[in-house]
């Protein structure tokens, strides 16, 4: 793992860098979620030969908050997050990067004496990271790579063991996303500047601190070609490679790295990053739990911030998603992984990095205004709730009419944001054909899981209508946030596919999961407690609170079937898929029948058993899916989660921390904290007044404030 020698080492020299300042990104495991799991008592089956579990999908790299460039190292194109833990070579370091099976563009590797084969082999012993920083000895060539980045590039040192034939390779055919063109020239001395178009043209410019002997181009432009850069022969000097990045060109690309970078030292550089993230990290403040949890919150807080990313160049351009260059009075950000992120991640997104949200809404905002429809992200129609929840927490400062106006037209326009939404108008569901022994990959429309989902998405448009005063919608929306009740079938108490006359599809096994088949990435069970904005009327479907308890105790105790095996659902406490984010409110679905002791006894089962998991102690329970799985942890961890991520509320959970000082982004400080040693909630104290009920106000997060937990 990192802790090793050279790894110490390094980190001691990065302590001496940093100053005395650094405190918090001495906690964060950058590694956490990029090694595989592969125990079934855990999964909840035997990987298939060939498998890999997504247990995480994260990379180990260098980025900023929230930026543009994510500078990491690539062991396997078409993985997840191009780097995988139980690999050994390392075939270049690209300069983007999601955790989705996209992006990694420009990949750069420095060699020596290199083969016909490119790629180096290299040990974890060798290896480091930190926020804003990673390392790693490549054994092959034998050079020491050290990596740091701004916000919109890249900062490269590469110490050979060798001061003659000293190269690096622009593998610029590579990427995860197909490459259909790239281009490289030498513009001076020592420089270079190209693109490589990857869908849309990525461009970039790259300085070195040595001269340019020749570049070679292999093939250029084609899908089995490269360029290789030669050195000229120098000292044992480090060589270093700055590179800035766009979307816009490379004259934006030399802008930004001469903007961000300019003149300053590598040392510099990475003691800013360091800088960034001890800010943003030391927001919230924890004291007491364990080295693992105290490591795991920092890193999944951490994670929590990487995504969207940052596609304005620092004179303010950015291509738009009509691709056309234009300039705004915001920066430009990529959608939010809206199936997943609304759920939790956006709304920490704000809490922190307010302006951050402000700039993602008004993207999200400039897209629907070229598009005609607010953007959405593989299912579901959740920019409603991502905007809702952050314009009622106070994040007012855009064009709500206007974008109101466009999420109106995604709620009632067919051909745009929600598909079927014509059918589920007219029916108040939306229907999957009948299918004669389907399987996990049968087609069909996830007709239960949209109807569930934009009955949720109804009901968040329709907060931003009573606060605007729009009568008429909010009573429109607000009915037809109750169609999740349609797919309800009282006969098996499960939440069932309809045909297209409203008849029961007759196939129906609830622990089956299929990825589009009534069920998006889900069975029955993990969708039927999805109503978070109208719980009292989901438990009076089961029949009461009586009839609701038995069903969710089924839910984390009836075993998974084995021979069930769906790439994604995986990781289970009985019929309960926490690697996946369908059904990730389930856990404190018992506070609404007040048994908050049953919903902790889950939820310190996930924190404790699903996170920092297999054999090095370095994987995730399922796919990290752009921060939302670590920020279920975060808010858990912390005892305040977004149960309706819309409302601006939080539910009081028991905290893994003692206590924990929040400093909130207009400066005032809120106090969470938990004076027993239980883990059964008895009461809550706000401003040391007993609390009524389970939640607490976001005007928390505005005043500032004390939350006691009380505990037996």
């Amino acid at each position: 793992m990192r802790k090793q020698t050279l790894g110490a080492l390094l980190i001691l020299l990065f302590t001496s860098v940093a100053g005395s300042s650094q405190t918090y990104t001495k906690y964060v495991n950058t590694f956490i979620g990029t090694a595989p799991m592969t125990d079934p008592k855990i999964l909840g089956y035997e990987l298939p030969r060939g498998w890999r579990s997504w247990a995480g999908l994260t990379f180990p790299g260098s980025s900023l908050p929230n930026a543009m460039v994510q500078l990491s190292p690539m062991t396997e194109y078409g993985s997840g997050a191009g780097y995988e833990y139980e690999d050994s070579v390392i075939y270049g370091f690209t300069h983007t990067n999601k955790g989705h099976w996209n992006l990694c563009n420009i990949p750069v590797l420095p060699v020596s004496n290199p083969g016909e084969k490119f790629g180096s082999h290299f040990s974890h012993k060798k290896e480091s990271a930190a926020p804003g920083f990673y390392q790693v000895y490549l054994d092959d060539y034998e050079v020491n790579v050290s990596l740091t980045s701004t916000l919109r590039c890249g900062y490269h040192r590469y110490e050979y063991k060798n001061n003659t034939n000293r190269q690096i390779l622009f593998d610029l055919a590579k990427a995860n996303n197909k490459v259909n063109g790239w281009n490289i020239e030498q513009v001076g001395a020592s420089a270079l500047q190209g693109y490589q178009q990857a869908g849309g043209k990525i461009y970039f410019y790259a300085i070195l601190n040595t001269n340019i002997e020749k570049l070679e181009k292999k093939e250029e432009g084609k899908s089995n070609g490269f360029a290789m850069v030669h050195l000229v022969n120098g000292s044992t000097t480090p060589v270093e490679l700055k590179i800035g990045i766009s979307f816009v060109s490379t004259e934006n690309a030399k802008e930004n790295l001469e903007k961000e970078i300019g003149h300053k030292s590598y040392n510099d550089i990475r003691k800013e990053a360091t800088q960034k993230w001890e800010t943003l990290l030391s927001a919230i403040q924890v004291k007491g739990g364990t080295a693992k949890q105290k490591e795991m919150f920092y890193s999944c807080l951490y994670r929590s911030f990487l995504w969207p990313a940052l596609r304005s160049d620092v004179n303010g351009q950015f291509t738009d998603a009509k691709h056309q260059v234009t300039k705004a009075d915001f920066n430009y950000y990529t959608e939010p992984s809206l199936w997943d992120t609304y759920r939790n991640k956006d709304v920490l997104l704000g809490l922190i990095s307010p302006q951050v949200t402000l700039d993602v809404i008004k993207s999200m905002k400039d897209v629907g205004d070229k598009t005609g429809f607010i953007p959405t992200f593989f299912h579901g129609d959740h920019g409603s709730s991502s905007i809702a929840g952050a314009y009622l927490r106070g994040i007012d400062d855009f064009d709500i009419k206007g974008t109101y106006q466009i999420l109106l037209k995604n709620a009632t326009v067919e051909g745009g944001a929600r598909p079927f939404i014509k059918e589920y108008m007219e029916k108040g569901f939306i229907s999957d054909p009948a299918v004669t022994n389907p399987h996990v990959e049968t087609k069909g429309k996830a007709g239960v899981s949209k109807t569930l989902e934009y009955s949720y998405d109804d009901y968040s448009v329709a907060q931003i209508a009573k606060k605007l005063g729009d009568t008429a919608n909010y009573n429109m929306l607000m009915t037809r946030s109750k169609n999740y009740k349609n797919m309800f079938d009282p006969s098996t108490r499960f939440m069932r596919g309809k045909l297209e006359n409203g008849e029961w599809i007759k196939d129906f096994n609830p622990q089956y999961p299929y990825y589009e088949y009534m069920y998006r990435e889900a069975n029955a069970w993990q969708v039927s407690f999805f109503a978070p904005h109208d719980m009292p009327g989901l438990i009076a479907l089961y029949g009461g609170a009586k009839g609701f308890e038995s069903k969710l105790d089924s839910l984390f105790t009836i075993p998974w079937n084995p021979s069930y095996i769906a790439r994604n659902v995986e990781t289970m406490i009985g019929q309960y898929c926490h690697g996946n984010q369908p059904d990730h409110e389930a856990p404190f679905a018992y506070y609404f029948i007040g048994k908050p002791e049953k919903s902790q006894k889950i939820i310190d089962t996930i924190l404790n058993t699903l996170y920092g998991i297999g054999d090095e102690g370095l994987a995730l329970c399922g796919m990290d899916d752009a921060g939302e799985m670590s920020s279920w942890y975060v808010f858990s961890a912390l005892g305040l989660y977004t149960f309706s991520a819309t409302d601006p509320e939080y539910l009081v959970t028991v905290p893994l921390f003692d206590e924990i000082k929040w400093r909130t982004s207009n400066g005032k400080l809120l106090t969470i904290s938990k004076p027993g040693k239980g883990r059964n909630l008895t009461a809550i104290k706000v401003n040391g007044r007993e609390n009524k009920g389970y939640f607490v106000s976001h005007d928390l997060f505005k005043q500032g404030g004390k939350i006691e937990i009380l505990t037996k």
